[in-house]
C-alpha cells in the first residue's frame, strides 16, 4: 500500500456526499496524509462533517470555505494550510461546474464566465499559490480532475468541453515547466461516475421520458466497455496513485478513467 504519512494535501470541491472530492479526501487520509478539504461557504457544514470523519478514523484534517473564483480565498487557504500542517505536498483540483454543458448557441455570457473561472482559472490560481512552496520543498504532486470532455467532444457540452480541454493544457504546461523542480502534474479524466449529480441526471432523463431509471442508465452505459459507471472510490484510487511516490515517473498525463468508453471526436 502506498504510504502518504507526513504528506499534506488540499482537495477542492470535497463536499458532495457521493462525490469524487470526498472519496479522494478519505483515500488520501487513509494513506496517511493530512487533508484540507474545501468548497464554497454554503457547504462548510458538510466539509466539517468530513473533517470530523477523518479525524475520528485517526487522521488529520481541516475544513475550509474556499471559492475557487476568488484568488484571495485561495491564498488564504494555502497560508492557513501551511500554518496548520507546515506545507503543501499534494493539490487535487477537483472543484468544477457544468454551467457550460449546453448546446453552443445556448451558452450565455454568465455560463462562459462561470465555466472558465471555476474549471480553468480556479485550478490555475491554486497551482500558482502552491507551486512556490512545492519548489522550496523539493517537489510535489498536482492532480487536476478533468473529464472525458477533456479529451474529445460531442454536441451539447460547449463551454464545459472547452474549459476541460484547457485544464489538460494547464496540466501539461505545469508538468513541462516545473518538472525540473520535482513537481509532477497529471489529469484524471473520468467518464460516467455515480456521483449525486450523475444519479440525479439519470432520474431526470427517466422522468422526462417516462422510463425506468435503470433502463436509462443501461442505455447511457451501452457505449462503455464495462457497461457501468465508476464509483467515486474507483476514481479516488487513481488520483491517490498519481499523487503518491508510486507514480514518481508519471507527469503530464491526461488519464481516462472511463471504463473503456469513447471520448467523442
Amino acid at each position: 500500500m502506498t504510504d502518504l504519512t507526513g504528506k499534506v494535501a488540499i482537495v477542492t470541491g470535497a463536499s458532495a456526499p457521493h462525490g469524487i472530492g470526498r472519496a479522494t479526501a478519505l483515500k488520501l487520509a487513509e494513506l496517511g496524509a493530512a487533508v484540507v478539504v474545501t468548497d464554497t461557504e454554503q457547504w462548510l457544514p458538510r466539509l466539517e462533517e468530513l473533517s470530523q470523519t477523518i479525524e475520528t478514523d485517526g487522521g488529520r484534517a481541516l475544513a475550509m470555505a474556499v471559492d475557487v473564483t476568488q484568488r484571495e480565498q485561495i491564498d488564504a487557504c494555502v497560508s492557513r494550510t501551511c500554518g496548520a500542517f507546515e506545507g503543501v505536498d499534494i493539490l487535487v483540483n477537483n472543484a468544477g461546474t457544468t454551467a457550460g454543458a449546453l448546446p453552443f448557441l445556448e451558452i450565455t455570457e454568465a455560463d462562459w464566465n462561470a465555466s472558465f473561472r471555476v474549471n480553468l482559472k480556479g485550478p490555475a490560481d491554486f497551482c500558482q499559490a502552491v507551486i512556490p512552496m512545492m519548489k522550496d520543498a523539493g517537489g510535489g504532486a498536482i492532480v487536476n480532475i478533468g473529464s472525458t470532455a477533456s479529451l474529445g467532444a460531442e454536441p451539447g457540452f460547449g463551454a464545459y468541453t472547452a474549459t476541460k480541454h484547457g485544464l489538460v493544457g494547464l496540466t501539461k504546461t505545469i508538468a513541462a515547466e516545473f518538472g525540473p523542480d520535482g513537481i509532477r502534474c497529471n489529469a484524471v479524466c473520468p467518464g460516467f461516475v455515480m456521483t449525486d449529480m450523475h444519479i440525479a441526471a439519470n432520474e431526470r432523463i427517466a422522468a422526462r421520458e417516462g422510463r425506468d431509471p435503470t433502463v436509462v442508465a443501461a442505455d447511457r452505459y451501452s457505449g462503455v466497455a464495462l457497461r457501468r459507471a465508476a464509483t467515486p472510490e474507483e476514481v479516488a484510487e487513481v488520483v491517490a496513485h498519481l499523487a503518491s511516490p508510486a507514480a514518481s515517473y508519471i507527469t503530464g498525463v491526461a488519464l481516462p478513467v472511463a471504463g473503456g468508453s469513447s471520448v467523442g471526436l
